[in-house]
């Protein structure tokens, strides 16, 4: 049904987010940011879905027939424990890690350590999937907005004071991962790196460019920041790509250039203003968001001044129907914003991770977790946010059919518990009980047919993976 819901859809905060789980997420499908809305300094946690460890791996083992067959005999044998034991021949490497790509890092001027706690809003407004920071310091308001844009396939924020010429501040993009940063002239600031590899890791490049609104002074601090004096307002927008070129061609064969692929997106939206971004923005995702809504209550409190946090401490003994209306729209916000035609699979952060290494490596694991991901997509009226699960189970037959005929003798394909990036079928280093479950594959090809069962789309099921 269509979103004919006049209350606003929005998560609220009185304060900046203290640890990363208090950001606010935002996602185009390929890239991410979490904003923490700090006042003196405010960071945008990256990240680029195709930024990982490693290359191309060789899922299969020679050697894992005869050791499949002594766990055989072991089990035939009723020796259960000595079959578990035996097992751990069977196991595979670990899988490939998902990576943060960095921040964007504004340092505001002195004075806004003095700000009012009591003017202090932050919120995403799930209509628009847009993320908004006020306060006031003394009589000037200053104003953040942040949206990931899957058209434009940037972030984009903008960044205004109440008076004329009450802004400044200093920005730079910093990453946990190998790097370097420089300005390139004097408005853009560059980010290259690189993951962990053998014998070469993804590359990537990130460019930010920064449009000033008003007078004001912009001058190059230690060669990789900016730092702006007297503006009225600011628009950064900042793209990113990597060298991943598939999950079968290694990085040192790439042919991608991410710093072309950067410099090719700037200067395409180089004659875009913030408002023509935003319109395109809302329009895009709009067009996926407005296709369901759902009523439970007479009305709203969120946008009422009560903090989300407040209102999810009080529903234990006041249950309030609008946050579960909230809680619905927000999951559907979250799978527009971490999986879209064409991007990778939400992996177990969906796309939002601040580490090198994230719990379980942020991989994919088959045995819920994955398919938890999408089960929202087909009741929810997003089936097109499925499309990368497809193109991911399409990679994994095909490793996977090696894995099935080398280790197992068998026909067919096979994925165990936890895969990656680069597509990984074959079993995970660790205890048989969990590594050796060899029904990832079959457990995630029933998303194909409940696509088939909910659009009834022939043509689809016969060219399916």
């Amino acid at each position: 049904m269509e979103n004919t819901a006049s209350d606003p859809l929005k998560l609220n905060f009185t304060a900046p987010a203290k640890y990363w789980t208090d950001a606010i997420p935002i996602g185009n499908g390929r890239l991410g940011a979490m904003i923490w809305g700090g006042v003196s300094r405010e960071t945008l946690q990256l990240n680029d879905d195709t930024l990982w460890t490693g290359v191309p791996g060789d899922y299969t083992d020679p050697n894992a027939p005869a050791a499949l067959s002594a766990v055989r005999k072991l089990v035939a044998n009723g020796q259960f424990a000595d079959a578990s034991a035996a097992a751990l021949k069977l196991s595979g490497k670990g899988s490939e890690v998902y990576q943060a790509l960095g921040d964007i890092v504004l340092e505001f001027d002195a004075s806004h350590k003095n700000y009012d706690p009591k003017t202090y809003h932050r919120e995403l407004d799930l209509d628009t999937a847009t993320a908004t920071v006020k306060y006031s310091v003394g009589d000037v308001g200053y104003t953040r907005q942040h949206f990931a844009s899957n058209p434009h396939q940037a972030i984009v924020t903008t960044v205004s004071g109440s008076k004329p010429g009450s802004l400044s501040f200093t920005i730079y993009l910093d990453s946990k991962m190998n790097h370097s940063s420089y300005v390139e002239g004097q408005n853009r600031i560059v980010l290259k790196g690189s993951c962990r590899g053998n014998p070469k890791g993804i590359q990537f490049t990130a460019m930010l460019e920064l449009q000033i609104g008003g007078k004001a002074v912009i001058s190059v601090l230690d060669g990789g920041k900016l730092k702006v004096d007297g503006a009225d307002s600011a628009l950064l927008v900042l793209v990113a790509s990597s060298s991943f070129d598939g999950p079968f061609t290694s990085p040192v064969d790439s042919n991608k250039d991410p710093t072309s692929d950067c410099l090719n997106s700037l200067t395409s939206l180089k004659s875009l203003g913030y408002d023509d971004l935003r319109a395109r923005h809302v329009e895009d995702y709009q067009s996926l968001f407005h296709r369901v809504s759902l009523q439970l209550s007479n009305g709203s409190t969120s946008a009422s001044g009560v903090s989300t946090a407040d209102r999810v401490q009080s529903f234990q003994t006041d249950e309030d129907p609008s946050l579960v209306e909230l809680l619905f729209q927000y999951g559907r916000y979250l799978l527009i914003s971490c999986s879209r035609p064409g991007t990778q699979v939400a992996n177990l952060q969906g796309i939002w991770s601040k580490d090198l290494s994230p719990p379980w490596d942020g991989a994919q694991h088959l045995n819920i977790n994955l398919q938890m991901n999408y089960w929202p997509a087909l009741s929810c009226n997003l089936k097109e946010c499925q499309d990368p699960l497809f193109d991911y189970l399409s990679t994994m037959s095909i490793n996977g059919s090696r894995t099935a005929k080398v280790n197992y003798g068998a026909k067919g394909w096979v994925a165990h518990q936890i895969s990656d990036l680069w597509g990984k079928t074959s079993p995970d280093s660790g205890d048989a009980v969990w590594a050796m479950w060899p029904m990832g594959g079959a457990w995630l090809c029933t998303h194909l047919w409940e696509h088939y069962s909910y659009t009834m789309d022939k043509i689809w099921i016969v060219l399916a993976p």
